[in-house]
């Protein structure tokens, strides 16, 4: 025997819809196929149906939040089910269409960087969106909201993951200020979770990369959360050292190889040196074992203490900051010998803002590289391959490491 269907299904209301209304009722349609799925997922996600009583509930539907949509069928108003309690919940219908968001939110950001008005940047958008009418108005409302969006991703609670690696980096961009063009610093975090993938974890911008900027940053990675590192890697950075040695003073630090490599050739007397100084560098720094590469150093120290005693010197005071990584499993080496992930996040960060050039205000750089930063860690997050292998045994520490004093 067969039932009657409710005239509350939402499969006959679009059918009554769209029998009524024709192709006008799409959008309707739309709507009510929405508003259906979303109170699915939320009785799914809270385990128990409307005023249903279980033992499994994991907290309480609490009414319905407006919210419109900006689509290709113009607008529709949807209602967002909204929850009660420290369980958080929002549709994964709505959060597919974040990534388009969000592409569009970073051309905001890079076009208001640069002068481009508010008229202009409405036809611009129209254009990225295939076509979608977006006004002035709406574009001012986005810019504003864009900074807020960006602040509390810049701000967001890390307590609920633990990341055991942390590399660090910055770099440099023009800004004025008060009619003076400045060097402002981009100091950013990236950690690597117990799950092997990436992310970038805060950014901060100052006039200089000082410790007290550094301080002030890694404090506030602290204050929001983050916990487990048990592994640093980062170049000699200006301020960096007294900042770590602050806030992580037992963590041990790596510095980056590549960079050490670089630095040496700036001890090299002679050009016609450079290549055998950069062979047996290398030789180091793939060594299989930490007492190898000991060996290898201090046989390297002694080659050069004649002919070029002030890079014999430095590779005898610079070069073990290079050493910690052999603490850690072969399979991580390779990727935590140097701080390359931030470097390509850098290089990221350059093809965007030096089309720029020069910074109308500190909140402009803020703002582009908030943007820049949310983009690239999204796309790690959601990656089907892990940075890192994490299935492994812990980390050797019969090693002496790098910590800094």
């Amino acid at each position: 025997m067969t039932h009657p269907q409710s005239e509350d299904n939402p499969l006959n209301q679009i059918v009554n819809l769209l029998s009524s209304q024709g192709t006008d009722a799409l959008a309707a349609s739309v709507r009510v196929l929405l508003n259906h799925a979303m109170k699915v997922e939320r009785s799914k996600v809270l385990q128990a149906e409307p005023y249903q009583r279980t033992a499994s509930r994991t907290g309480y539907a609490n009414g319905f939040k407006a919210k419109t949509l900006q689509t290709r069928l113009g607008e529709i108003q949807v209602d967002v089910p909204q929850v009660r309690g420290e369980l958080e919940f929002y549709p994964s219908a709505l959060e597919r269409g974040q990534r388009t968001e969000r592409a569009l939110t970073l051309a905001i950001a890079e076009m208001y960087v640069q002068g481009v008005s508010t008229r202009r940047v409405s036809a611009i958008l129209a254009e990225l969106s295939g076509g979608l009418e977006i006004s002035a108005m709406q574009v001012s409302r986005a810019a504003s909201e864009l900074d807020d969006s960006l602040q509390r991703w810049r701000n967001r609670d890390l307590h609920s993951i633990a990341y055991p690696y942390l590399i660090l980096d910055a770099r440099y961009e023009k800004v004025r200020r008060d009619g003076v063009v400045l060097d402002s610093a981009v100091l950013f975090a990236i950690g690597v979770d117990a799950g092997g993938t990436r992310t970038v974890l805060g950014v901060s911008t100052a006039l200089s990369e000082a410790h007290v900027h550094w301080g002030h940053f890694l404090g506030s990675l602290l204050e929001r959360g983050l916990s487990g590192v048990s592994f640093i890697v980062s170049d000699d950075h200006p301020g960096l050292r007294k900042a770590l040695a602050a806030h992580f003073p037992a963590v041990p630090w790596q510095r980056c190889q590549f960079h050490l490599q670089q630095n040496a050739a700036h001890y090299v007397p002679k050009l016609s040196m450079r290549a055998d100084v950069a062979t047996e560098l290398r030789e180091i720094f793939q060594a299989q074992s930490r007492p190898l590469a000991e060996a290898l150093l201090k046989s390297m120290v002694s080659k050069y203490a004649k002919s070029a005693p002030e890079l014999s010197r430095w590779l005898e005071q610079n070069l073990p900051e290079g050493f910690t990584v052999f603490s850690l499993p072969k399979e991580h080496r390779q990727r935590l010998r140097t701080s390359n992930a931030a470097e390509r996040v850098n290089q990221e960060l350059k093809r965007r803002t030096r089309v720029i050039r020069i910074f109308p205000n500190p909140p402009s750089l803020l703002r582009l590289v908030s943007a820049l930063l949310v983009d690239i860690s999204e796309h790690w997050e959601t990656s089907a391959l892990p940075y890192l292998p994490m299935n492994l045994p812990p980390p050797l520490h019969h090693s002496p490491t790098t910590t800094l004093p």
